[in-house]
Parts: structure tokens; C-alpha cells; sequence
């Protein structure tokens, strides 16, 4: 199996920890993501690796919100990207951009975004292959 992604994983603080386990553990299964690997203090998230954590800052100190940071998640069709939205206004989240084209993003993309239960803004993307073989082979 070859890993295709460029990124190992990343990691997101919280301020209460099995508030935001119950709120990934119900919004991540729309894009077939599942629990790994489970720690005092953190989870990790994916579909074969661990490449999503939400734990406890490691030095002691109150989890924050990066100003301009996003996780961007790979969603298997547009249907996912709706469940995903759905699910996570559900949980608690709170939306940032329903589900829909993004014309400044590309043809190929559909997306949403949600702030989860500390503020870290979320994003659920298909992006149409289809289009995208199609824009580098016309």
C-alpha cells in the first residue's frame, strides 16, 4: 500500500477532551475516518493510519485557535461532504460555509467548513478527478 498523502499527520488542542471526542467521533465516519489509536489525553483519527489528532496541549497550557489555519479533510463525493456538514451542525459546530462549488478554489472542487467545538475551522472537499484529469489533459 502506498501512502499518497504528503502530510503524517496533524494534531488539534483541546480544551475538553471528551467533548471533542464525542463531536469527531460522530462527524468523522461521513468521510470513513475511524478511531486508531487512543492515549491519555489525545485520539487519532483516519481510515488505516493515524493521521488526525484532537488531545491536550503537552505542556500544560490552554489549547488555541490558529488565525488562518484550517484541516481540510479528502471527502469521497458531494453526498459526504453534506453528511459531514450536517453532522457536525448536529454536534455543535457551528457553520463557516455550507456545502457547495467554490468558483475561486476550481471546477473540481465542492466543499464546506465548520468551526468544531473549540473554534478550529474544519473543512470537508471533494474534489472531482474527472474535471481535474480533464483541465491537464486538454
Amino acid at each position: 500500500m502506498e501512502n499518497t498523502s504528503i502530510i503524517s499527520h496533524l494534531s488539534l488542542g483541546t480544551n475538553d477532551f471528551e467533548r471533542a471526542v464525542a463531536f469527531y467521533d460522530r462527524v468523522l465516519p461521513t468521510l470513513g475516518c475511524q478511531c486508531i489509536m487512543r492515549e491519555p489525553g489525545a485520539i487519532a483519527y483516519g481510515k488505516q493510519l493515524p493521521e488526525f489528532w484532537i488531545q491536550t496541549p503537552i505542556d500544560g497550557h490552554s489549547a488555541t485557535v490558529g488565525n488562518g489555519t484550517h484541516v481540510g479533510f479528502i471527502a469521497p463525493t458531494k453526498e459526504a461532504v453534506h453528511a459531514f456538514y450536517e453532522a457536525a451542525l448536529a454536534a455543535g459546530a457551528q457553520g463557516e460555509g455550507s456545502p457547495g462549488s467554490r468558483p475561486d478554489y476550481g471546477e473540481p472542487y465542492y466543499g464546506c467548513f465548520v468551526r468544531d467545538l473549540d473554534g478550529h475551522k474544519i473543512e470537508a472537499a471533494y474534489w472531482d478527478m474527472t474535471l481535474i484529469q480533464a483541465q491537464y489533459t486538454d
